[in-house]
């Protein structure tokens, strides 16, 4: 509001100090209100937004490993790594599995012909326009050629417009000059890239590397094919990836052929127990942390921003209501059947080794029938907190929506407040300044008055 001296020349009373007092004694209700509600709101969001991650990363590990047969005790591993890798999913079983390959899924790839100018070779010297047409798997795709339109320039554009179609563009250049070489992501027989259109590029085309082809594998010495080189209904619940071909043997004829084994591992098993445990107690961290009331030195409390917060506590029933519901077709149905215990003061889990290692011996495909299956608690994990985690319209997303536009509302008030004492402390001055003036003319006419009363006095007394 400024610095403005407004002390009283002839009454001698310090008039800037009454008029911040009484500023000050207008402003202190509404500001601290202001600063107490903007404090509390904004300590809030904070506090939305770490639960709000942390919710976020717990969902993403139960996606992660609902997908992931380790949960259930499997693992998986392949004896020959150039040959082949190997991912669990749902539903895999146990087994052992041969592997040969004798041909890998290729691309189709196609060159233009030489520009001996490189790569900035003006393709289209014409005024107008022409077009390169691209097609494949009876798909076909139009790239404009806009007058003085470079090779370097129509790279980009297939780039840009056809990358998510599964062709990509990228320039070769040697000693001779530059070639356009279109390339497929796309791999197996029938998926040939032809090059039309009016643009020149279609002159004087090659093939490379011969037609593409399709995967050709055998499993247990049952002959195979597939367009792609990623295989995933070969195997029930795995996927297997195929890096090479398999070896010759010695006798120049057959190929060697490589294990997949399936298996039950009771270290996989923990491990992913584990992770879960980790990850829910991630989660029980980071709304305990929003939560908490902390004991002083001095024997007072501290309360978190989220204290006695009914949305934290509705979410922390909604978990533990599906932690410790029965589920699994099993001779074990809950988590402290093998070992996975609550803390009844902070809400973790714990794994009790001796009780969980009994288990595994026992039952290992009852621990993973209580986390997997659409009624398993991975998913209904997932489903108890979607109302709280949904982006834009969940619980805590509306929360985080609300506190916001609370902030901005406060924000609108501390500007009017600030206005209006500015504007207070302009009227009280100018009121303070009249009255100074008032006063000073009272006094002059006051001396004026004496000194003519003393000078008759003077005159008569002589």
């Amino acid at each position: 509001m400024g610095d403005i001296t407004v002390s009283g020349p002839v009454t001698g009373i310090n008039t800037e100090s009454i008029v911040t007092a009484l500023v000050n004694a207008e402003q202190a209700p509404k500001q601290s209100q202001i600063n107490k509600q903007t404090q509390t709101s904004t300590a809030q969001l904070s506090s939305i937004g770490k639960i709000q991650a942390a919710l976020d990363a717990f969902r993403g590990a139960m996606d992660n490993m609902s997908k992931d047969a380790s949960i259930g005790g499997m693992a998986a591993a392949t004896s020959d790594s150039n040959v082949s890798t190997v991912t669990l999913g749902a539903g895999a079983s146990t087994g052992t599995y041969s592997l040969v390959v004798n041909q890998l899924a290729t691309a189709s790839k196609v060159s233009t012909k030489v520009y001996a100018g490189g790569a900035s070779t003006v393709i289209n010297s014409t005024n107008a326009a022409t077009s390169l047409t691209l097609s494949q798997s009876g798909k076909s795709y139009s790239v404009n050629v806009p007058a003085g339109a470079t090779l370097q320039q129509v790279r980009d554009s297939i780039n840009s417009q056809f990358s998510s179609a599964g062709l990509s563009a990228n320039i070769l250049t040697d000693s001779t000059g530059s070639r356009l070489v279109m390339t497929s992501t796309n791999t197996g027989a029938g998926t040939d890239i032809t090059i039309g259109g009016n643009s020149g590029l279609e002159v004087g085309t090659s093939v490379l590397g011969g037609a593409p082809q399709n995967a050709k594998y055998t499993i247990d010495g049952t002959a195979q094919e597939s367009k792609s080189n990623t295989l995933t209904d070969a195997l029930s619940g795995v996927s297997i990836k195929l890096t090479g071909v398999s070896a010759m043997s010695s006798d120049g004829v057959n190929r060697v052929a490589s294990t997949i084994t399936v298996s039950r591992s009771a270290d996989t098993l923990k491990s992913s127990v584990k992770g879960f445990v980790d990850t829910y107690n991630a989660l029980v961290t980071a709304i305990s942390a929003e939560t908490s009331v902390t004991t002083n030195a001095d024997g007072s409390t501290t309360s978190s921003a989220l204290t006695g917060d009914s949305t934290m506590r509705n979410l922390q029933t909604a978990l533990r209501t599906q932690l410790n519901a029965l589920s699994g077709s099993g001779t074990l149905k809950s988590l402290a059947q093998f070992g996975v215990n609550t803390d009844s003061k902070t809400g973790k889990l714990s794994i009790d080794d001796k009780v969980f290692g009994a288990a595994v011996l026992t039952n290992p495909t009852d621990i993973g029938g209580i986390f997997n299956g659409d009624n398993g608690l991975l998913a209904r994990m997932k489903s108890a907190t979607d109302s709280y985690a949904l982006s834009g319209t969940g619980i805590l997303a509306s929360r985080s929506s609300t506190l916001s536009s609370n902030l901005k509302d406060l924000q609108t008030q501390q500007d009017t407040l600030t206005a209006r004492m500015a504007a207070l402390k302009t009227s009280l001055t100018a009121k303070y300044t009249t009255m100074n003036n008032l006063v000073a003319q009272l006094t002059s006419q006051r001396t004026s008055v004496m000194t003519t009363l003393d000078s008759l006095n003077s005159t008569k007394s002589s």
